[in-house]
């Protein structure tokens, strides 16, 4: 994930602090210039980190926190507000069009992944009730306009392409088209370059001067670190950028171009690539990822992608049945098909406070929730209604039926069990007025961590 070396060495840095009862001037500057140090180390630009601590030691040093019963707290505080007023203060919507259609030109450099993302966008427009039109201008990539209309094809938006005429002419006539078509938002995919040149800029700013779009999003690697920050220095001189779509944040990534971007460019960050499927692109919301980066974990994006991903009718459904303790081995694989709709795992449970550090040398196998669906799926609707029902003799014909092992089996069993026991916990402390501390009660899951598939450490069979 990205930003975790720069984690660790904060929380470092966080814990020196806390171990002094009182802190003096001397203590928070030592405790800034090693923060300035993982700064740099996580490739933030050299004035941008010199910058930010010089801000938190001006603001650390006053008698408010120097007087305070939990000074270090009040330090942590102070460089979670920073954090977030460096990546923006707050997440920046996308435009909206008095007169649709809105037009969003997509620039960046090739392999920036400006086509896939801006699939992404579009899916991400349909998911709000808008009606894309994707537009494929770049007519100089081998297959690019093939594999825009793929991205599309998977996506559920249409595609507008005139092969390889003027990529000006497209968007004007793509804009046009729009507009007899009833779509709300024009995304032009345009062409990119290996390197910043003058051919590309003037064909961007011919097609900017033609279409007048709402929105110029640069689409950047995160991987690339600086030279991200150099790439939207340039294309924002050159076009006027409105905005940054950042990729692959979900890679192993120092994640300086994240925290530099919007210092050196004054243009905000409006998106985030999490991962390869069109799903995985989240609004970036600097107050947020200040939260990850400090390891205080972002249940916020947590419960957005539960909403997004999960069945309002079935959750439901599944939340009566565990209330009323009719929930059965059919219910359970509901959830964890349910589960799996959220995508990878291991981050999605990086965003629970307290749970990044302790799965940082985890190996969670993407194949577990697929074994333990084998399970169910080899018993019978009997056995699965009635769990009691299943005996040693079953259980042989289970794991034998599905390739797994009784030992598989059994720890099903046993975590079904687990799962009906915590329910009738959670069901006492409510008619007592308690709550039980732990993990969030998303939306669609509740119960889940007394259902999670065990978490394998390295050199463990994962299950």
């Amino acid at each position: 994930m990205a930003f975790e070396g720069l984690s660790e060495k904060l929380a470092a840095s966080f814990k020196k602090l806390r171990n002094h009862g009182k802190l003096s001037e001397a203590d928070v500057k030592e405790a800034m210039r090693e923060v300035r140090l993982a700064l740099l180390e996580a490739d933030v630009n050299y004035k941008v980190a010199k910058d930010f601590t010089s801000k938190i030691v001006e603001e650390a040093v006053g008698a408010k926190v120097m007087e305070s019963l939990t000074p270090a707290q009040m330090v942590i505080k102070i460089v979670n507000e920073q954090l977030t007023q460096l990546m923006g203060g707050q997440a920046a919507p996308l435009a909206n069009a008095n007169r649709p259609p809105c037009v969003i030109l997509m620039c960046g450099l090739q392999g920036s992944g400006k086509t896939t993302h801006s699939g992404k966008l579009a899916k991400f427009l349909k998911k709000k009730g808008h009606r894309p039109l994707l537009v494929a201008c770049d007519i100089y990539r081998p297959a690019a306009i093939d594999q825009l209309c793929v991205v599309a094809e998977r996506a559920g938006v249409p595609v507008f392409q005139r092969g390889t005429e003027d990529p000006v002419r497209i968007a004007k006539e793509a804009v046009v088209h729009a507009k007899d078509h009833g779509n709300d938002y024009v995304i032009l995919d345009t062409a990119g370059r290996l390197h910043i040149d003058e051919q590309l800029m003037d064909e961007l700013k011919n097609i900017r001067s033609t279409v007048q779009p709402a929105e110029i999003l640069l689409v950047v690697d995160a991987m690339t670190g600086q030279d991200a920050v150099n790439v939207a220095s340039s294309f924002d001189e050159a076009l006027g950028i409105t905005g940054v779509i950042l990729t692959k944040l979900d890679g192993d990534t120092r994640g300086g171009a994240a925290l530099s971007v919007r210092a050196v460019t004054g243009k905000p960050i409006k998106f985030a690539g999490m991962g390869e499927k069109l799903d995985d692109l989240e609004v970036f919301h600097p107050e947020r990822m200040a939260s990850r980066i400090l390891g205080m974990g972002d249940v916020m994006s947590l419960i957005e992608k539960a909403e997004q991903q999960i069945d309002e009718k079935q959750a439901e459904e599944l939340a009566r049945k565990l209330q009323e303790d009719k929930f059965d081995l059919s219910d359970m694989l509901e959830q964890f098909r349910q589960i799996q709709k959220m995508g990878d795992l291991k981050s999605m449970l990086g965003m629970i406070p307290g749970m990044g550090k302790q799965l940082k040398d985890v190996e969670i196998d993407p194949r577990q929730f697929t074994r333990l669906e084998a399970i169910i799926l080899s018993m019978t609707p009997a056995e699965r209604a009635k769990p009691d029902l299943i005996n040693p003799s079953r259980k042989r014909r289970i794991a034998a039926g599905c390739g797994q092992r009784v030992e598989d089996v059994n720890r099903l069993l046993k975590q079904y069990r687990t799962m009906q026991d915590m329910m009738k916990q959670l069901k006492k402390m409510s008619k007592k007025g308690g709550r039980m501390h732990g993990m969030p009660n998303l939306p669609g899951m509740g119960g889940m961590g007394g259902m999670m598939p065990p978490m394998g450490g390295h050199g463990r069979r994962g299950f």
